[in-house]
């Protein structure tokens, strides 16, 4: 229960890139000890379930061009809960730190006094790529690749074009700008790219192209998607290993994980022990 005598604490836990069981265990574990969440609009409800019944839920999503609850009002509210001797879960989808204004909340709270953690997650950067069956990494075509924020095309592409694998998040409304300044900026037209809709979900869908004309094949898709450029995408030929319609795609193992989870303040992270009935399964 809150008391604010004691004071709270926010959580920042990255959810993950879709998939409810690539949240980490360490994350999971303060979401269930949580009196309060606060949650992006791409958070999987399977997690929000997660939380105990008594929790107080509180949605603050944005989409692509509407904002309801604006940033400010996001750091306010995680202040007043934190003060009324809350444990808050700020859950983010992804990672709190890859372009998910993390940093920026952190710093709010820091200013305020309320003390705060992070719990990385797993980064759509990376997630939803391998979702597709592409490493953004391969030694055979690139050991670097970077991850560019595509929500303003007027970045400085002239410095990413020589980058062997570039994955751009938020960038679908600007793909057909981003493709022509790449190009623009030497990258050959016929350089792979793929889009990914809705990566590591049931809904995953998969758009292949190159630079010259990705943004006319992927002209029906909405947003979210992960956009992928690079050398790295051919080998989606061989490596696609997912598939959004087949129950083999989850990958449950004979040895289930059981989590048993003690109160974030103190201990947040999991006790493994034999599984017991009520266990919750995660799907590794």
């Amino acid at each position: 229960m809150p008391d604010a005598t004691r004071g709270g604490i926010v959580y920042l836990v990255g959810a993950g890139p879709g998939d409810p069981g690539l949240i980490t265990v360490r994350g999971l574990a303060c979401l269930r000890q949580a009196d309060v969440v606060v949650y992006d609009r791409l958070v999987s409800p399977a997690l929000l379930e997660e939380a105990p019944a008594a929790a107080e839920r509180i949605g603050v999503g944005k989409a692509p061009g509407i904002h309801p609850y604006p940033q400010e009002a996001i750091n306010a509210l995680l202040i007043e809960r934190a003060r009324r001797g809350c444990t808050v879960v700020r859950l983010k989808g992804g990672d709190p730190f890859v372009f998910g204004r993390g940093g920026e909340e952190c710093q709010a709270l820091a200013a305020a006094g309320v003390p705060f953690a992070v719990i990385p997650g797993v980064s759509s950067a990376i997630a939803v790529p391998a979702y597709a069956g592409i490493p953004v990494t391969h030694r055979a075509y690139t050991r670097a690749f970077a991850v560019v924020s595509g929500h303003d095309a007027r970045l400085d592409w002239q410095a990413y074009a020589g980058i062997g694998t570039l994955v751009v998040l938020m960038g679908l409304g600007h793909l057909a700008d981003i493709a022509r300044q790449l190009i623009a900026c030497g990258r050959a037209p016929e350089t792979p790219v793929a889009v990914i809709h809705w990566g590591t979900t049931a809904a995953q869908r998969v758009v292949e192209g190159t630079l010259a004309d990705i943004a006319e094949k992927a002209a029906g898709l909405l947003p979210p998607a992960t956009i992928v450029i690079g050398e790295v995408v051919t080998l989606r030929a061989q490596l696609a290993w997912f598939d959004p319609h087949s129950a083999a795609s989850c990958l449950t193992t004979a040895t289930a994980i059981a989590v048993r989870t003690e109160p974030c303040r103190n201990s947040p992270f999991a006790v493994w022990r034999k599984p017991q009935a009520g266990d919750f399964w995660l799907p590794w």
